[in-house]
């Protein structure tokens, strides 16, 4: 326990509040204190530190056995259903103060006794705690019993709303009212068989009929705020179905380079393509579709794809061990996108998209917990449009305001630049190009050859830029993580090189 309370040069608590943390200077207004027990016991478990200040500074408890005994009664006579957490006394810079440490409760939701089962039910949201509204106190009564939400048997709905033959392509092989069953995507109702609401999320033609949040919303926003809308689409039908619209949409808004190798042509885009669509697909699969008119929303603004999951985080679970461990929401549904192929089996998506974004050497993704969804932000290059001929000479945009320029020449002034990086300096693109003329070579080689250290975030800075351009090329295209990628000068690179220097040695 007493790890957790590391202190710092300065005799601080050096660790922050979060999801499983909270620090108290005392309990002179216990209505606080309360209120995140209660959301630690509903949400992941956690810790109420008494005696520290919010900047960390150790005050420590007065009367500790009288503050012990208090809190004690206090968590008896106004938390219902009862709640026994563990309460400890710890000495720290020799003073001593309380951790009250809240297991997550399999009797959840607990709540303040004088608010109600209604009214008085909290959650833990990043180092906050708020209240919970009818649709969340439904999931944690649920998850409590381990009854998921599209187990439930949808009664408005007949299995003639269903498309067995989508779900039978999905799946690669027929499917039969036996095989809804077996699979959970229908359920006995009486003396009738009818679709659960994982059934009409997997097969219904229109599941927004039965389901108001089962839509993708996508939108490509511009500006500083994101508030100006250039373009939208709503995708609609079979969950499954959207993975590839929604990527649709988003390639139809990046930025494209053609990299001429020695066998053939490769398009690349500017926006990591795999990891994004892991994140669309884990959303698909983990959203909380009794949330009501709350859709799937994946933006794309001018510096990052921000992609919003109705629903919170399933009990038990923090942003950190998303990372490590996979717990499904819709299992039946994820069983449908592993059958298709959209879906990997072994749940280690989350870590895939760290890994993937850092090989494109892009800021590591942000994940939050906001309001009622979660969310998950991935840096990219400006898409400013202001800067789309300087940035991305070939794309549509750079088009629009310049003459085309051919494949094979781009000219000086196209050098890349990042809006939001103002580090980044063309005069090592010679260098690193020079070195991939001696190529295959290795990223570091390029690096090195600039005079710069063989960091991630100068191959995101200096790389990167010339892969996007097709500048330079991998020799592993299709394996970009591989121990083996080497990179070489393209024939595009050879004629800026030359435009640059007279020569491409």
């Amino acid at each position: 326990m007493t790890e957790l309370l590391t202190l710092g040069p300065e005799g601080r608590v050096v660790i922050n509040e979060g999801k499983t943390l909270e620090l108290k200077r005392d309990l002179s207004s216990p209505d606080g204190p309360l209120r995140t027990i209660v959301a630690f016991a509903n949400s992941a478990g956690g810790r109420l530190v008494i005696g520290v200040a919010d900047d960390g500074t150790v005050v420590g408890v007065e009367d500790p056995l009288a503050e012990e005994e208090r809190i004690a009664s206090l968590i008896d006579d106004r938390i219902s259903p009862q709640l026994v957490p563990a309460i400890d006394l710890v000495t720290l810079a020799d003073k001593t103060v309380l951790v009250v440490d809240v297991p997550l409760s399999t009797r959840r939701p607990h709540y303040i006794t004088h608010q109600g089962a209604e009214a008085g039910v909290y959650v833990r949201l990043g180092s906050t705690t708020r209240q919970a509204d009818p649709a969340l106190v439904a999931e944690l009564e649920r998850n409590a019993r381990g009854i998921a939400f599209e187990d439930l048997p949808e009664p408005r709905a007949t299995l003639e709303d269903l498309d067995l033959q989508v779900l039978s392509d999905l799946r690669g092989r027929d499917t039969s009212v036996d095989d809804l069953l077996a699979l959970g995507l229908a359920a006995k109702q009486g003396d009738q068989i009818v679709p659960t609401n994982a059934g009409i999320l997997a097969a219904c033609p229109d599941p927004t009929r039965f389901l108001p949040s089962a839509w993708v919303q996508c939108g490509r926003l511009r500006g500083p705020h994101g508030t100006d809308i250039f373009d939208q689409t709503e995708i609609h039908g079979p969950m499954a179905l959207a993975v590839d619209p929604a990527v649709d949409f988003l390639l139809k808004h990046a930025y494209k380079t053609a990299v001429f190798g020695e066998v053939r042509r490769r398009d690349v885009y500017s926006i990591p393509i795999e990891p994004i669509r892991e994140v669309i697909v884990n959303a698909l699969v983990h959203a909380s579709y009794a949330e009501r008119g709350t859709p799937i929303r994946i933006g794309f603004y001018d510096d990052r794809i921000q992609v919003d999951s109705p629903g919170l985080l399933l009990p038990g679970m923090t942003i950190d061990s998303m990372r490590r461990v996979s717990r499904l929401r819709n299992p039946a549904l994820a069983r449908i996108f592993r059958e298709a192929g959209i879906m990997e089996q072994w749940g280690t998506g989350v870590q895939r998209v760290f890994e993937q974004v850092a090989e494109a050497g892009l800021p590591e993704p942000v994940i939050e917990e906001i309001q009622d969804r979660v969310r998950v932000i991935i840096q990219i290059p400006s898409h400013d449009p202001r800067h789309a001929a300087a940035t991305h000479p070939g794309s549509h945009e750079a088009r629009s305001a310049h003459e085309p320029e051919t494949e094979d020449q781009i000219s000086p002034e196209h050098a890349y630049t990042h809006s939001n990086d103002d580090r980044y300096d063309g005069r090592y693109d010679v260098a690193m190009m020079r070195a991939a003329a001696n190529g295959p070579v290795h990223r570091n080689t390029l690096l090195e050859a600039a005079g710069l250290r063989p960091l991630s975030q100068n191959y995101a800075r200096h790389v990167v830029p010339l892969l996007n351009r097709g500048l330079i090329a991998m020799t592993l295209p299709d394996k970009p993580r591989s121990k083996a990628q080497r990179y070489v000068l393209t024939d595009k690179g050879r004629a800026y090189l030359r435009t640059l220097t007279g020569d491409a040695e």
